[in-house]
């Protein structure tokens, strides 16, 4: 069997240059019951602020859905000649996990991808996360498998759960990849073989956990990025009496102490973090960290939170030619996640 690293192939930043921006449309109560008049609304804003950045890839039911959603597009002032439609039976719009992972060769031009294995966050005997597990096929419907090369591991690894500096290091927890009911049955040296394996990268750092109450047990993007090869923004909580605090605190002090790709340690900056809770009083995983580097712009979660403009600030410093975007995700946290949850850059033409 061929493997990605040995061809040369590894995992580019998400700061190299897109093409365009996967996104599948909300429906139905599996994710947003009683809300979903209003997400479609913020989808509607959300597609609009890619326009001069990439084109847009957006995922619908089927054609009788793609002729309601281009109305609603239309009348929101979409550029509708920015967006491809693709009709593909799916359930949930976290198009982040459930996608192929895109491949550079450093030694040619040619892309490829990695199809990581997605069991619905390892909830499969969860009511609400059952009929998620149909997203495991989507994107192997949409690929032409005949004109790029697909590796498949044959492990769970969602993509909101690693982070490249497209250098040779990757980010991830503990509290995720090595968690029981991914079913990989893998210890921490053979799932780093793995990881190096088919994402090209020589060196892996392990936070240990997540947030609070984040069903994806912990997902890298809600607590760390890098924003070039040689930073890192990570969450960061200041209140002691905060849940989150030890976590966030212990995450900090192992990326202050970690390496890179070359021995060397990373530049690393603090963001404050918002806070809110579900109507029924639970803490939600919200962070901003959860932002989408596009080509031109930088979508980033904001929470109608006091540190909504502190944050805003810090990364506009660490993309001062990028536009910084923030997008309420007040009513999208509901179903679990946000802005960089529901995109997946995307390097086709």
């Amino acid at each position: 069997m061929q493997i990605p690293k040995e061809l040369g192939y590894y995992m580019p930043a998400e700061w190299e240059k897109h093409s365009a921006v996967w996104l599948a449309w909300p429906y139905g109560d599996i994710t947003f019951p009683n809300n979903i008049p209003i997400i479609e609304q913020s989808y509607c804003e959300i597609i609009k602020k890619f326009e001069g950045s990439e084109k847009v890839k957006l995922i619908v039911l089927n054609n009788k859905e793609k002729d309601r959603i281009e109305n609603m597009l239309k009348d929101s002032g979409a550029d509708m000649s920015n967006i491809t439609f693709f009709a593909q039976d799916y359930a949930d719009v976290w198009v982040r996990d459930y996608t192929p992972i895109t491949l550079f060769n450093k030694n040619n031009d040619k892309l490829a991808f990695t199809k990581w294995n997605y069991n619905a966050y390892g909830r499969k005997n969860d009511p609400l996360f059952t009929d998620l597990l149909k997203d495991d096929k989507v994107f192997l419907n949409i690929l032409d498998e005949s004109k790029y090369e697909i590796f498949n591991p044959g492990i769970v690894v969602e993509g909101g759960a690693i982070e490249s500096n497209g250098k040779g290091t990757l980010l991830t927890t503990e509290q995720c990849l090595l968690n029981p009911n991914r079913k990989n049955d893998l210890d921490k040296g053979r799932t780093e073989i793995y990881l190096k394996a088919y994402l090209g990268v020589e060196n892996i750092i392990w936070l240990n956990e997540g947030l609070v109450n984040d069903h994806t047990d912990g997902h890298i993007d809600e607590v760390a990025r890098f924003v070039n090869p040689n930073t890192i923004v990570c969450a960061y909580e200041n209140d002691k009496k905060d849940e989150n605090f030890n976590i966030l605190n212990n995450n900090y002090k192992i990326l202050k102490n970690a390496k890179d790709q070359n021995g060397k340690k990373f530049k690393i900056i603090k963001l404050p973090m918002p806070h809110m809770h579900y109507d029924n009083g639970e803490k939600a995983p919200v962070s901003y960290t959860n932002f989408y580097i596009g080509n031109s712009i930088i979508l980033m979660s904001i929470f109608n939170d006091p540190n909504d403009k502190k944050a805003m600030k810090i990364i506009h410093s660490l993309f001062k030619n990028k536009k910084v975007i923030g997008i309420d995700c007040s009513k999208i946290i509901y179903g679990g996640g946000a802005i960089h949850c529901i995109t997946m850059q995307d390097y086709l033409e």
